[in-house]
């Protein structure tokens, strides 16, 4: 085989290429670099005198609106006393001008103190004095041929512009910093570039003589046991390992073609698919699992392969391979922590030969944790429901047989199991229509029918229509703001909110209690809450009062004709309008229901 090159070689090739990526690395990091650096110089530069002359600006400011008396020296004379040590280190000449005469009040150049009383001629003061903002810029000196940066900045007092402070500064230091940097920058490229050519030789060795190794590998694997092609972009050493490679896959293609074949149609088929496959061998180890079967366990694919899948599948303690071998339905396996249920099924098929002979199992596992907390919550549900109705069924019995026993006949206990009778009835309609809010919320169907309007009045009204019905010994205090705040809500639907949270309010409000309403304005919502005093919630009971049919004292709700879906609903029906709801409550002292609506702040003047 013909021997490469010293040119053509791949270890000059890399050396070459290691070190422009380094040069051109280095080059563009020293241009961001420098370019940030001078920038970073002349805005340091540029504020620690912005920041003088905002300090000279505050004292002349004090000068000029003083009430001068004719003991008090004139404005000159301050504004001189001023100047005379603020022209220090970089700054030249520092000038203060009358906005209204523009004449030059004072200024910091003991060879220029003519100019003082006469108007200004710089065009840059008059501009920063109408234009009411700083005018800067950087020049050339004419006499020195060094850099110099010119300020003119409005002096305020108030809202007016009484006058400017015209500056000038040296600012030639800056850009000699920047010289002594780029000198050293190149100096550290030159001997970075050095550093690295040596570097590149001795990792370029270090890399071909694996490559060479390779070369001989291949060789020997012409005899046939693995093989690839690949691309043959030249003549260098992995141009003739590819070579070689090439040679072995043209003596291994007709052995490999139908192997290749089938296992591309089962790799399609376990990619494609979502539920997860394990295949094991005849021992019960691992030898073939697909993505969607290492996401659901939580493993590697490379890990697993030669493991026992009842180590697997964590079920060693309860099968044997063998028992698996014999499960002639699914099994589910049930991984759910405290936190997050998670559960599977697997589906087993045993591999068996044309002999009989067991070859392997086949695991298909699908999750079904949503189904089962479906199927949970719908057990729950239908217990509920069948609980909530059997007992204002069961009471209507009693007492429909008393009366048909012949209690009718009795003028004093008939009306009362009459007024009983009718009481459960409507507590199992009131039921009913709950179950069927929710029912409505549940579809995909459900739409909220939004308007703007005036929570505040909104909500006021509400509490109007309580405080006409409510016990007297009840008294309401109201918390709402005076501004008018504009919200996009379904009127029925929170009607119906504000009407369950206050309606709980009232039925635990103890005699002589309080409810208190209050409306809040925040910074993108608005916080609507309502307090009672009655007996509280215990704090681990807090979180599930939104829950359907919990209730903390199931006796005393059904009691009051609670039905255990208000507070459901009101949650529903709450985020529906991109809000959220909680309760915040002491035992013995009462609780609060709060909840938040999205708000825009505007202009009360857009609604008039």
């Amino acid at each position: 085989m013909r021997k490469v090159g010293f040119f053509k070689s791949i270890h000059l090739k890399f050396v070459i290429i290691y070190v422009l990526l380094i040069l051109i690395a280095m080059q563009i990091i020293g241009v961001y670099f420098v370019r940030q650096l001078e920038e970073t110089l002349r805005t340091n530069f540029q504020t620690s005198i912005k920041e003088r002359v905002n300090l000279l600006a505050y004292n002349v400011v004090q000068a000029m609106d003083k009430d001068r008396t004719k003991e008090d020296p004139p404005l000159e004379d301050d504004v001189k006393k001023m100047l005379r040590d603020f022209a220090a280190g970089d700054i030249t000449e520092v000038r203060v001008i009358d906005a209204q005469s523009l004449k030059v009040l004072g200024t910091s150049e003991a060879n220029n103190q003519g100019i003082v009383g006469q108007r200004t001629t710089e065009l840059r003061v008059k501009r920063s004095i109408v234009m009411e903002e700083e005018q800067s810029s950087i020049m050339i000196d004419r006499q020195t041929g060094n850099r110099i940066w010119v300020l003119s900045s409005p002096i305020k007092s108030g809202h007016k512009v009484i006058g400017a402070i015209y500056l000038v500064a040296k600012i030639e230091s800056v850009f000699e910093q920047m010289k002594t940097i780029n000198s050293i920058f190149i100096n550290g490229t030159a001997i970075a570039l050095v550093i690295t050519a040596v570097l590149g030789i001795l990792l370029a060795q270090t890399i071909t003589k694996p490559i060479s190794d390779m070369k001989k590998q291949a060789l020997a694997m012409a005899k046939g046991n693995f093989s690839r092609k690949v691309k043959v972009y030249g003549n260098d050493e992995i141009g003739t390992l590819a070579m070689t490679f090439n040679n072995l896959t043209k003596k291994l293609q007709e052995a490999q073609a139908t192997t290749e074949g089938e296992r591309r149609k089962l790799s399609s088929v376990l990619s494609y698919m979502t539920d997860g496959v394990i295949a094991t061998d005849r021992k019960g180890r691992v030898i073939l699992i697909n993505d969607p079967a290492a996401e659901m366990l939580g493993v590697s694919r490379e890990t697993v392969l030669s493991q026992p899948i009842v180590s697997l599948l964590d079920v060693e303690e309860d099968y044997t391979f063998e028992d698996l071998l014999e499960v002639n339905d699914s099994l589910i396996l049930n991984y759910s922590t405290k936190n997050k249920p998670y559960v599977l099924r697997a589906n087993l098929s045993v591999i068996q030969k044309e002999t009989g002979f067991v070859n392997g199992l086949i695991t298909v596992l699908h999750d079904i944790t949503d189904q089962e907390k479906i199927d949970a919550e719908r057990r729950e549900f239908v217990a509920n429901v069948s609980h909530e109705l059997r007992t204002p069924l069961t009471t209507m019995r009693s007492y429909l047989e008393a009366l048909a026993e012949g209690a009718w006949k009795d003028e004093e206990i008939a009306p009362n199991f009459l007024e009983v009778t009718q009481n459960e009835t409507e507590r199992m309609i009131r039921l009913v229509n709950d179950l069927l809010q929710l029912s409505k919320m549940d579809s995909r169907d459900y739409r909220l029918t939004k308007e703007w309007v005036d929570f505040v009045d909104f909500f006021d009204r509400i509490i109007d229509r309580f405080e006409l019905t409510k016990d007297e010994s009840i008294s309401f205090k109201r918390n709402l703001p005076d501004a008018r705040m504009f919200v996009e809500i379904d009127e029925d639907k929170l009607t119906q909110v504000l009407y369950n949270i206050i309606s709980n309010a009232l039925k635990y409000s103890p005699e002589g209690g309080q409810l208190t309403f209050t409306v809040e304005e925040r910074e993108d919502h608005i916080l609507v809450s309502v307090k009672d005093q009655g007996m509280g919630i215990p704090k681990e009971n807090i979180g599930k009062i939104f829950e359907r049919f919990y209730r903390v004292d199931k006796a005393r709700t059904r009691k009051l004709g609670g039905t255990g879906l208000g507070l459901a609903i009101a949650k529903e029906m709450v985020e529906a309008h991109g809000g959220r709801i909680w309760a915040n409550s002491k035992e013995g002292k009462g609780t609060e229901i709060a909840f938040t609506l999205p708000y825009e702040r505007s202009d009360e003047d857009e609604w008039e």
